[in-house]
């Protein structure tokens, strides 16, 4: 059950190509295992260190210390999102594993309806989003797309598209829809010139006038924006 066939293609699912080729990823650990057999993926094998051995598991394993058990599991397929009520989540560029898993976590809490991410952003089954988002991977609805083409959808749905800017509005003293998309930028750049333009109402977190931050950490700025959404409801 466990040969040498086994054994290479879990290893190779450590590199995209291979993820993609085979449809399949990992997770690690007793907790996200549990999260996605209660979730509707398709667990392809689960391997536990007990019955595999040490040595074996830190072959397979993409953690510093291997984990007690380690699921393969199928992805799901693409199904396409349709505009609705809501707040929606827009991912421009995002391209930091870690980022991008917590901003999955953050969706989940906030009950974000779906996360759209530009094609070039971070792969949403990299093991390192998959472990940061803490189960929420299996949870929150996801689709890579053209960002600016998305948001010329939701402003012809008659939705607004906001957007994170350091020249926007405050967004404690601005007014917020309980509908609409929310665009997050790039770790460096911020929100693309191409995405900027289709943007309705450009929103800003204020600072401290004693703070000499020049910007937030994508993730934490999410965080947020979303309690600020949450909260108006």
């Amino acid at each position: 059950m466990y040969g040498n066939v086994d054994i290479k293609l879990i290893k190779s699912l450590k590199d995209k190509k291979f993820r993609d080729l085979n449809g399949l990823f990992t997770v690690e650990g007793e907790k996200m295992v549990r999260e996605a057999q209660e979730s509707g993926f398709e667990i392809v094998k689960l391997l536990y260190r007990d019955e595999i051995g040490e040595e074996t598991m830190k072959k397979i394993s993409q953690m510093t210390s291997p984990s007690p058990v380690l699921a393969v599991i199928r992805k799901p397929e693409d199904k396409p999102i349709v505009v609705g009520d809501g707040i929606f989540l827009a991912l421009d560029s995002v391209r930091d594993p870690g980022n991008m898993g917590t901003i999955l976590r953050m969706a989940d809490w906030f009950g974000v309806k779906a996360v759209f991410a530009s094609e070039d952003s971070v792969e949403f089954y990299n093991p390192k989003v998959v472990q940061a988002s803490m189960g929420a991977i299996f949870r929150v609805r996801t689709q890579y797309t053209d960002i600016p083409a998305l948001c010329r959808q939701f402003r012809a749905a008659g939705r607004p598209v906001y957007g994170t800017f350091l020249d926007g509005e405050n967004i404690y003293g601005c007014g917020l829809s309980s509908d609409g998309l929310i665009v997050m930028g790039n770790e460096s750049n911020g929100i693309s010139a191409a995405t900027a333009a289709e943007v309705s109402s450009r929103i800003l977190i204020p600072k401290s006038a004693e703070s000499r931050a020049e910007s937030l950490n994508v993730a934490i700025a999410t965080a947020i924006t979303l309690s600020e959404f949450s909260r108006r409801k």
